[in-house]
């Protein structure tokens, strides 16, 4: 009688992890865009992997854990993760909030798509590539996209894919603490890139607590929830979870920013949507073994 209601748990947990994630990253990318005028890119990079790092050893003293000879998987986790914050601040200077998420998400759909057998799984990928299509900079009436950024924003879906397979084999591997791992690996790589680049006001009294809020919103909180769901999911699974995220980046670049999007953008954001949540849907899942 209480194999169903345990077996619901345990799987409804990591979901909500993944939503309040997802909640809390946006707004910190609202939070960290307020700072680009002060700070510059490199600057809120370097204080949002400089503070999560620290707050994270503090959470899961890494100092204690026991690490084995298979220690690739956390030195590319730590190195996706910073390039992907970087990145998506990048492409977040000049693309809106909603559009960024969107065309980085192309990262775990790329995952998902490629964990299918079946023709027909392909139907997703046609739908997102029709997102893509009215997202990029590939017409005359796309409005004020700019490529550059795009490219960026896809280049942090390409880390984003690689922090999704890394990430788990990582928290496989050394438990949920490899997160604190990770988060020290980037910033002892971005963090004095972004002191280099940035200026004096990086240490000022008035930008610190706001770095360290960026830090706690959408490094500290959202990785420590998304590693511990990396662990009890699948990695398509956590995957096609994230479809919502476009549309979260979106409200909250409406709601934090006042950015606006038009019609055919809010189309194309649909379109991705939908391809995740059909992967989620039809593609068909591995065996039983091969998933635990």
């Amino acid at each position: 009688m209480t194999l169903f209601p345990t077996l619901r748990t345990s799987v409804l947990l990591p979901v909500l992890l993944i939503f309040i994630s997802m909640l809390s990253i946006q707004s910190g990318a609202a939070l960290a865009k307020s700072l680009f005028p002060l700070v510059g890119v490199s600057g809120v990079t370097a204080l949002r992997l400089g503070f999560g790092a620290l707050i994270l050893a503090v959470i899961f003293k890494p100092w204690r854990m026991h690490f084995g000879s298979n220690r690739l998987p956390l030195l590319v986790y730590g190195i996706t993760l910073g390039g992907m914050n970087y990145l998506f601040y990048l492409s977040l200077r000049t693309v809106p909030l909603g559009i960024v998420v969107a065309l980085e998400f192309t990262g775990p759909l790329t995952v998902a798509i490629f964990s299918s057998r079946r023709l027909f799984d392909f139907l997703w990928v046609i739908l997102a590539i029709a997102g893509l299509w009215l997202l990029l900079p590939l017409g005359q009436n796309l409005g004020s996209i700019s490529p550059r950024g795009a490219a960026y924003a896809i280049g942090a879906g390409a880390c984003w894919a690689f922090y999704i397979l890394f990430g788990q084999k990582a928290g496989n591997n050394h438990g949920a603490g490899s997160v604190a791992i990770g988060a020290l690996i980037s910033a002892l790589i971005f963090c004095p890139l972004g002191i280099f680049f940035s200026d004096a006001n990086l240490f000022s009294f008035s930008v610190l607590p706001m770095g360290i809020g960026v830090a706690i919103l959408s490094t500290a909180l959202p990785y420590s929830l998304e590693m511990i769901a990396l662990t009890r999911l699948p990695a398509r699974t956590f995957s096609t979870l994230m479809s919502m995220e476009p549309a979260i980046a979106a409200l909250s670049g409406i709601l934090f920013l006042g950015e606006h999007l038009i019609l055919t953008q809010w189309i194309a954001l649909l379109f991705i949507i939908i391809a995740s949540l059909g992967t989620t849907l039809t593609i068909k899942k591995p065996n039983r073994a091969r998933e635990s």
